[in-house]
């Protein structure tokens, strides 16, 4: 059997779900086919995604989150992309952690606009404990608005997960950026395996995990590739799976990195839910410079979930009344 005969087989659901692959303990995609999904012919691959799609998901249904920055700025980490990294000079200014008040303002506004889930991202390497201990008052207080809750609080320490879990979290966002390969040209101050540690811990205390990556960052097609093999060869597949398009940011390392191409971005996502046929797939970061075509072409190859409000921590996003037009416009509705 050929590489793209394999990866299209691999993709049966009953096959090779993620408990297969827990028994098996075996990658359930390896590097060479998931390289070949992105070689096949734009048509086939986008028809093979959206088959996979219809399999598991409403093709017409998109889920909408909201992300707030609670604490901004000032993070120890050098992650290349990162405006909010003290070893640069951008505009982001280091700011306190939000109040308790101002956190729930503003997850009752992403409520009424029609998002289903509260995300919630401080700028840290990890949580302090006292740190930890008002962000689980954050959680508790959003999740009694009757919304789906989310942090993005970097590395966790042990026994922080279970904390989370206790506050009612429903998902844990840590992504693994980038491939093992290219990990060191984008950020050196920690390593990929610290951030698959922290996955782990999450998973062990029953949080679902969200987890995806960057595209554009300088990588190549086999970095992509790679990418998306780790995700899905995670122990379990991310119920979450966000696919960020940099946004270079002046004073950061990587603030004139040629952007990638919207095809092959495209192919990405494809790509994505081909490999992990149940998670919802996310247009992150970088949506607000895609022109509708290009994020219809997304829908059409198994994105499925959207950041939905004017900001993504410290960049900008579509605003809210171009979305509800772009969703009137294909006929799409939320979830």
């Amino acid at each position: 059997m050929n590489a793209v005969a394999a990866a299209v087989s691999t993709t049966s659901p009953a096959a090779n779900s993620a408990s297969a692959h827990a028994a098996t303990d075996k990658p359930v995609w390896s590097l060479e086919q998931v390289q070949a999904l992105f070689d096949l012919p734009f048509m086939d691959l986008v028809f093979r995604a959206q088959q996979v799609h219809r399999e598991n998901f409403d093709p017409n249904a998109i889920q909408r989150s909201t992300l707030l920055s609670v604490k901004t700025g000032g993070c120890s980490e050098d992650c290349g992309y990162c405006s909010q990294s003290a070893r640069y000079s951008t505009d982001v200014e280091r700011e306190a952690l939000l109040p308790l008040d101002d956190v729930l303002k503003a997850a009752q506004s992403a409520k009424d606009r029609g998002a289903s889930r509260f995300c919630m991202g401080a700028a840290w390497r990890g949580p302090k404990d006292k740190d930890l201990d008002k962000v689980t008052e954050m959680i508790s207080a959003v999740k009694a608005l009757g919304l789906q809750t989310c942090v993005t609080l970097g590395m966790l320490k042990d026994g922080q997960a279970e904390k989370l879990k206790d506050a009612g979290l429903d998902y844990y966002n840590h992504n693994l950026d980038t491939d093992k390969e290219f990990y060191g040209q984008v950020i050196k101050s920690h390593c990929q395996e610290d951030r698959i540690d922290t996955l782990e811990q999450v998973r062990d205390a029953g949080i679902n995990v969200c987890s995806g990556g960057i595209i554009g960052m300088g990588e190549t097609r086999k970095n992509r590739a790679a990418l998306i093999a780790q995700l899905a060869n995670l122990p379990k597949a991310p119920e979450s799976v966000p696919i960020n398009n940099l946004v270079p940011i002046p004073g950061t390392p990587l603030a004139n990195v040629n952007p990638v191409d919207g095809i092959e971005f495209v192919r990405t996502i494809a790509a994505a839910r081909i490999t992990m046929p149940t998670s919802y797939v996310r247009l992150s970061a970088g949506r607000h410079e895609m022109s509708e075509e290009l994020q219809t072409l997304c829908f059409l190859a198994g994105a499925n979930s959207i950041f939905y409000g004017e900001a993504l921590l410290t960049t900008g996003n579509s605003q809210a009344d171009q979305d509800d037009a772009m969703f009137a416009k294909l006929g799409l509705k939320p979830v």
